[in-house]
């Protein structure tokens, strides 16, 4: 596995969350005091950055046009800093610069989200490229065979364990199995993703019980087992990953738009029927209680992590929802993925900012 650098610029981008040699805590690093999630979407008749049906493979729950989604506007929206610009996403420098790497997105359907979107950003820029795809036990590994590139989506929802018992399915706050680390650390990039699964309760809840060291729980507190999952998670990432070989970012926490009192309209249940974004810079609902989380236990990090700072600008995006659009209708209504092309391709914009600009 071949290692690489972030070049010092690219790095300022992302207001990387280290920690601090001497003070600790959240650092946030900028280029020209230029926060890259303090913007506006604005309307770009040059997007989107690909059409869905140039895009093969495409899963068709994110295929908003081929389900016959009639307006076309939230296609056309790009996110634009307002101190300073993101560079545009560049394919062929992504596929030159990242020959030989491997890239894995680990979490769950907003993970495997966001993967769709780059394989299709990347297949897109050279049409008639050749690729495998292959999918087997919840990995799924699309190969740029050209360039011997490799991008992954392992489904992990929890990225803590979930092991069967004799007493049920027990999800293990403090445990990653070597497994898991082995096809973890394999890779050159690792974008991992979750929360969205930490609510579910009833038949959607994949797991009985609840583990943290010896003493075991019928439940608890969902923020409070997150926040132990993800410290579990960032102490593994410093005493097992080679920061010289590996890079390791988190997606941040994606937003879902089920309730639309949470922006203040009274017309509105959802994001259905929605077709313009909102206004930045800020959101007008209270901050996501598990993007704080996460940014929480991210300071305790030793190790450089960096984090994709998403949910803000995807607040704004209650526009880009699937909605009834989702698999044609037929899985109601989906206010918690996003419409390919969409809101993910700009999550990798800020990935391909971090790891190709110098």
């Amino acid at each position: 596995m071949a290692s690489f650098a972030i070049g010092a610029a690219v790095v300022l981008l992302l207001l990387p969350l280290l920690h601090h040699q001497v003070h600790g805590g959240l650092v946030g690093i900028d280029i020209k005091d230029c926060d890259v999630s303090h913007g506006n979407w604005v309307f770009d008749d040059s997007y989107p950055l690909y059409a869905a049906p140039s895009c093969p493979f495409i899963e068709k729950e994110f295929d908003c046009v081929g389900n016959g989604r009639p307006d076309k506007n939230y296609l056309k929206y790009r996110w634009q800093p307002f101190a300073c610009s993101l560079p545009r996403f560049n394919g062929s420098n992504f596929l030159s610069t990242y020959t030989g790497k491997n890239i894995m997105f680990i979490g769950d359907s907003l993970s495997l989200n966001q993967w769709q979107s780059l394989t299709c950003m990347l297949y897109t820029t050279v049409l008639g490229t050749k690729y495998t795809l292959v999918r087997k036990e919840g990995l799924s590994t699309f190969t740029f065979l050209e360039y011997n590139l490799s991008v992954s989506f392992s489904r992990n929802a929890f990225i803590v364990d979930i092991v069967g018992t004799p007493d049920g399915r027990v999800l293990k706050l403090d445990s990653i199995s070597a497994e898991n680390e082995q096809l973890w650390l394999q890779n050159d990039v690792l974008v991992f993703d979750s929360w969205h699964w930490w609510l579910h309760v009833g038949r959607k809840q994949p797991w009985d019980l609840i583990q943290v060291g010896n003493q075991t729980y019928k439940d608890m507190d969902r923020l409070g087992a997150y926040e132990k999952a993800l410290t579990t998670w960032a102490g593994w990432v410093d005493t097992k990953v080679d920061s010289n070989k590996t890079k390791v970012f988190f997606q941040g926490v994606s937003p879902d738009h089920s309730n639309a009192t949470e922006w203040g309209d009274p017309q509105a249940i959802n994001c259905n029927a929605q077709t313009e974004p909102l206004p930045g810079p800020d959101f007008p609902g209270k901050p996501h209680p598990a993007e704080q989380v996460l940014e929480k236990v991210l300071r305790t990090a030793s190790r450089p992590v960096y984090l994709l700072n998403i949910t803000t600008l995807s607040q704004l995006r209650k526009d880009a929802h699937p909605s009834v659009y989702g698999l044609g209708g037929h899985r109601g209504m989906d206010c918690s993925h996003w419409c390919l092309a969409g809101v993910p391709d700009t999550w990798n914009v800020l990935l391909h900012a971090a790891l190709t600009q110098n």
